[in-house]
């Protein structure tokens, strides 16, 4: 399939010499849900900038929905919704008005049955009325969902979409990004949130100085570079670990009570079934376990931590 959105080569430096953005490719699938993670100041809000049309880019070319960015600017952004991280927007509008004022500034002719729709999906509809400054803050980020959908884009850009909402709307907000994505939208997402990448991503992308050091499917990225634990609650404390099992990753416990086995999300279970054969053997019996494995901000922070 086509990707929605295909970047080669992108470079944002500034006149003062900062590079911001170094030598990006990247293509999006037509779909998908796309979570751009990196630390504060790695090029994830230059990045959507560029492709949005805010920035201009130094070098390389970005198609949205198949349309040069530069060349073919107004097809491109009409292609695109962007819900920024700042909520700009006319404190005295009402919600109304402020939808279908931003539908008319993609030329789009008046559609009030769907802003009506896109207002129900968002729990907007009792407030239309109301003016912008007397809304909550959630509700005033669900606002800026909506002016971003009225002009019906291909792919939705959400830029830190919960920062400052409840762990409530959160989760509600999760839910509409779903049903955007299962409607066709492809969205692309930037977050604080790791937990937030981890439950909705198809896709994780990792920037970090400016360069993208990281492309994935979220599922298999967990499972190259997670890492699964396994500890064993022993019935009587070992002093050390025997010599006898040293090809084993394992970690002793300060006070002797458990042993950890740590391996690689790709390893062969039968290893754990071979390390419990040969505690046995030497005597040593364990009268509880328990495993967990990596979660994906722990990925993040060790890749990040490695490109410093």
């Amino acid at each position: 399939m086509e990707p929605v959105i295909r970047i080669t080569g992108l470079s944002k430096t500034y006149k003062s010499g900062f590079a911001a953005l170094r030598n990006i490719d990247l293509e999006i699938r037509r779909g998908e849900i796309f979570a751009l993670l990196g630390p504060n100041g790695a090029g994830k809000t230059t990045l959507i900038s560029v492709i949005c049309g805010i920035v201009n880019p130094t070098t390389g070319t970005v198609l949205a929905d198949g349309h040069d960015i530069v060349r073919d600017y107004r097809a491109s952004r009409s292609a695109i919704g962007l819900v920024p991280q700042e909520l700009s927007t006319d404190a005295f509008e009402t919600v109304w008005a402020t939808v279908n004022f931003s539908r008319g500034l993609f030329g789009k002719p008046r559609d009030h049955a769907l802003v009506e729709k896109i207002l129900r999906d968002l729990s907007l509809w009792d407030k239309k009325d109301s003016k912008i400054m007397t809304l909550s803050g959630g509700m005033k980020r669900r606002v800026m969902i909506a002016k971003a959908l009225s002009h019906e884009p291909s792919i939705l850009f959400l830029d830190e979409p919960t920062a400052g909402v409840d762990v409530e709307l959160r989760r509600d907000m999760w839910n509409l990004v779903r049903g955007l994505r299962e409607r066709g939208t492809t969205i692309i997402l930037t977050t604080h949130y790791i937990e937030e990448a981890e439950e909705m991503a198809d896709r994780i992308g990792v920037i970090s100085k400016g360069e993208l050091i990281l492309v994935e499917d979220k599922t298999q990225l967990m499972r190259k570079l997670g890492k699964k634990q396994l500890t064993l609650q022993l019935q009587a404390p070992l002093a050390a670990i025997p010599a006898e099992l040293a090809g084993y990753p394992l970690e002793l416990s300060a006070d002797g009570q458990e042993l950890v086995y740590t391996f690689d999300t790709q390893g062969e279970h039968t290893g754990i079934a071979g390390l419990l054969r040969r505690l046995t053997d030497h005597g040593i019996d364990f009268k509880d376990l328990h495993s967990s494995e990596s979660s994906l901000e722990e990925i993040f922070v060790s890749l990040v931590r490695t490109n410093a």
